[in-house]
């Protein structure tokens, strides 16, 4: 794949200024513009970090669904990942897509990061390496991967208007560094965020030239996050190439106007275009010839598939996509609990509400509608089929929204089939269009020509009855009905702009209704289409909570009768989502007492935590073992049970450091103060902010158990390292337990006799070894040598500082045993 500069510079010619200005603006939501005469067909991209959704809310429509971003840097495994990423071509490729949305660079600055679980981690040096090792993998492919969002668009309050102030040191350091990483490895797009840095937004910033195309060479399209472009002129003079989404927005024919009025340059438009060519030329979208396009349903017919490399195959990826659960899973503690033996186990009770509906991903434009999802139950039960006896109890229900109405819960009232109603209405109540949907989650109900209102219609089967909890979720004017009587009616106008909250994640208006066991009931919810409400549409129910003390009594109870319990608790639907950020880190009272209850009842607990962000473990210290499952994808209950009975090592090691409490974190804020969120930390962010506070953390980053032992017995470095080489160090470490296994070894810097303002130490590199038991095995750790540079304000450039530097290894940034010094020299001037 790929058009030379001549061809480029051909194609270029046989347009003219204007359709080179058009050629800027997307032609709908997720497609740019066609422009036949260079042969160009559109390009189709989707969001995609953990799984290709394609270009249609649709649950019809099935995606793989992968562990989440932050449990893939959890493995600490580029090989792993790049795999990952041959999985997510395969299914963009499978839809019809060309471009794939991912990975999210953004870095976990505050554990209140509402999108944590789409991001890798708080250090630039891990996440640069692991989106790197993405990018490789959707790339290799042919299919071109997107570094978002570019750039300091760490936390989700007024996050479309945020402007962040952060100096220029931190700035090239600590937040440019992952995106210079995926341009090193050849991303392809680069997605300029909503928020403003140090005044200017980003869709305008002078960022988008320098250092990204000019320093860097980035020679790829650097794309507008779906809605950031806000105004003409000042975007189009800087360094954003594609506006998107279509077909309204401020750029298309008011481009082209400011290019004729000569407002705009027309060598800018000539150079947005030409990457963009460059780009569709990579991908192999022009050139003309009549290219393949995918169909209506976004599939790809056999015969039209571009001819390139083919990814891993299909029937590999569920295995691939569990092996990933396993090697991303952080054992926190282990009080000789893990693995359990199946051979000794008669009886195994597992517990809470999130054991039977594990959380798989996380919330807002990420998600996906995954093709089949095993629950941690699941796992566990096919796990022991036959040779224990599974027993399950549901908790107390976790704190949170009822959430959206699920087939098993309902029927179409016209066909009887599991599932809801979907009509679409004219002015008059007059029906357009119906089908039957399988919930009541409905982003994109289709629209037909004079559509006026959404119906969703379903038939409850309660089997609790009392007060059920019902509630619409969307926007404009909306009603709830159940058996013809009004329980809710109003207009509800959309407080935000943000797409995600507007298109995907709506609030929910809710009501009470006394319904009967066995005693079917109809539900009926409308909202109207009005311009700037969109059109996600939402219904909810959840049945009467069962008595708190009551559920804790029976958990403990069934518990105490177990060989083992496993216990699953985590954060709820709008608990972490694009859109918000976290007002908190705790599970929830109920959820705490939950795990305590068990606990007391059972000294062989296994307390599972699904979450994508940290969260306040309070019983930490009473549990048998304490496994972090994070948002695992789809196959996370046969991840989780392979690890669970020692079919696997828990592969993880945390990318962020975990605090025993929000109070603890050096960084929490991420609410702006007269529209400006000052990173006063600079540099010290994550575990560099708790070295510099002398604090202790519940976990720090970089920890995680195996199921063996290691002793740290040598660190070997030079005693001399010239500035601009590369440092190679080397490790020995030995596996002191009685099974086979794989260590993390991380290698730290530290130059405390600096003049310059530095972390007490920063990660350097990391590689993974495996050994058997008794074996000692070297770790050699390639340290680059821009982990020994700094950012020079004064001069606006990188430098080295000459001096004394100390080398630290070990198992997490707090777990360093050894330490070497060396010395940094300038090479001798020619």
């Amino acid at each position: 794949m790929g058009t030379s500069d001549e061809e480029i510079d051909r194609l270029l010619g046989k347009l003219t200024p204007r359709a080179r200005a058009l050629l800027l603006s997307g032609a709908t939501t997720w497609r740019t513009r066609a422009e036949p005469a260079v042969g160009l067909r559109e390009l189709v991209m989707s969001d995609g970090p953990a799984g290709v959704r394609g270009e249609a809310w649709d649950e019809r429509h099935t995606s793989v669904l992968l562990p989440s971003a932050s449990a893939l840097a959890a493995t600490w495994d580029e090989a792993l990942v790049e795999r990952l990423g041959g999985v997510l071509a395969a299914e963009a490729r499978r839809k019809g897509v060309d471009v794939l949305l991912a990975p999210t660079l953004n870095l976990h600055r505050s554990p209140l990061g509402g999108r944590h679980f789409e991001c890798l981690s708080e250090d630039p040096e891990l996440t640069g390496r692991i989106g790197a090792a993405l990018v490789r993998g959707v790339q290799a492919h042919g299919v071109a991967a997107t570094a978002k969002h570019y750039v300091a668009n760490d936390s989700e309050t007024d996050r479309l208007t945020v402007d962040v102030r952060v100096g220029e040191r931190a700035l090239r350091e600590v937040y440019l560094a992952p995106f210079e990483a995926a341009v090193t490895a050849g991303v392809r797009l680069v997605m300029a965020g909503y928020n403003a840095v140090n005044g200017t937004t980003m869709t305008a910033n002078a960022l988008l030239t320098d250092p990204l195309k000019s320093e860097w060479g980035f020679d790829g399209v650097v794309v507008s996050d779906w809605g950031a472009v806000r105004g003409t002129t000042d975007t189009a003079r800087a360094g954003l190439d594609l506006a998107m989404p279509g077909p309204d927005g401020p750029w298309g024919e008011a481009l082209a106007r400011a290019v004729a009025d000569g407002h705009v340059p027309e060598a800018a438009v000539d150079d947005k275009a030409r990457r963009l060519l460059r780009l569709a030329a990579w991908l192999g979208a022009h050139g003309g010839r009549d290219t393949p396009r995918p169909t209506a349903t976004g599939e790809w017919r056999d015969a039209e598939r571009p001819p390139v490399p083919d990814p891993a195959p299909t029937r590999d990826v569920r295995g691939l996509a569990r092996r990933a659960v396993a090697a991303g899973t952080v054992l926190l503690a282990n009080r000789d609990v893990l693995p359990l033996d199946p051979g000794r186990l008669g009886t195994v009770a597992v517990i809470g509400a999130h054991a039977a509906r594990t959380r798989t991903q996380g919330g807002g434009s990420a998600g996906v509608f995954p093709r089949a999802e095993v629950s941690v139950l699941e796992g566990v039960r096919a796990a022991l089929r036959g040779r224990a006896r599974v027993v399950h109890v549901p908790g107390p229900r976790p704190d949170g929204p009822a959430p959206p109405l699920d087939r098993d819960d309902c029927t179409d009232p016209r066909s009887g089939l599991p599932g809801v109603l979907l009509r679409m209405l004219d002015a008059d109540g007059r029906e357009l269009y119906a089908e039957r949907r399988r919930g009541g989650r409905l982003l994109e109900p289709r629209l037909v020509p004079g559509a006026h209102t959404v119906e969703i219609g379903a038939r409850l089967r309660p089997r609790t009855g009392g007060s059920w909890t019902l509630g619409v979720a969307g926007f404009g004017r909306m009603s709830l009905t159940l058996d013809g009587r009004i329980l809710l009616d109003g207009d509800f106008p959309p407080a935000t702009d943000d797409p995600a909250v507007v298109h995907v994640n709506p609030p929910a208006q809710h009501v009470r209704a006394d319904l009967v066991t066995g005693r079917d009931a109809l539900l009926v919810a409308r909202r109207e289409l009005a311009p700037g409400t969109g059109r996600a549409t939402v219904v909810v129910a959840a049945p009467p909570a069962p008595d708190v003390t009551a559920s804790l009594t029976e958990a403990a109870r069934v518990a105490g009768a177990a060989d083992a319990a496993v216990v699953v608790v985590g954060t709820t639907e709008h608990g972490e989502s694009e859109g918000y950020d976290r007002t908190g880190l705790t599970l929830g009272a109920t959820q705490d007492a939950l795990v305590r209850a068990v606990a007391a009842a059972n000294p062989r607990t296994v307390a599972v935590v699904n979450s994508g962000g940290p969260v306040e473990l309070p019983w930490r210290e009473e549990a048998g073992a304490v496994l972090l499952a994070w948002f695992p994808g789809q196959e996370g209950g046969g991840g989780l049970a392979d690890v669970l009975f020692g079919r696997a090592e828990p592969g993880g090691r945390l990318p962020t450091t975990w605090p025993a409490v929000l109070a603890d974190a050096p960084v929490t804020r991420t609410r702006p103060d007269g529209g400006r969120l000052a990173y006063d930390e600079g540099l010290h962010l994550g575990y560099r902010g708790w070295l510099g506070h002398r604090r202790a953390p519940a976990y720090w980053f970089g920890h995680g158990l195996g199921y063996t032992t290691w002793a740290y017995e040598e660190l070997t470095v030079p005693p001399v390292t010239r500035a601009g080489d590369d440092l190679t160090v080397r490790v020995r470490v030995r596996n002191t337990g009685a099974r086979a296994g794989r260590e993390v070894v991380q290698v730290y810097l530290a130059r405390p006799a600096s003049a310059l303002d530095r972390p007490v130490r920063w990660l350097a590199g990391y590689a993974a070894v495996r050994a058997r038991p008794g074996e000692a095995v070297t770790a050699t750790v390639r340290v680059p040598a821009r982990s020994l540079r700094h950012w020079s304000v004064a001069e606006h450039a990188w430098r080295t500082e000459a001096g004394p530097c100390r080398v630290l290894a070990g198992r997490s940034a707090g777990d360093v045993p050894l330490v070497a010094d060396l010395e940094v020299v300038h090479p001798p001037s020619a």
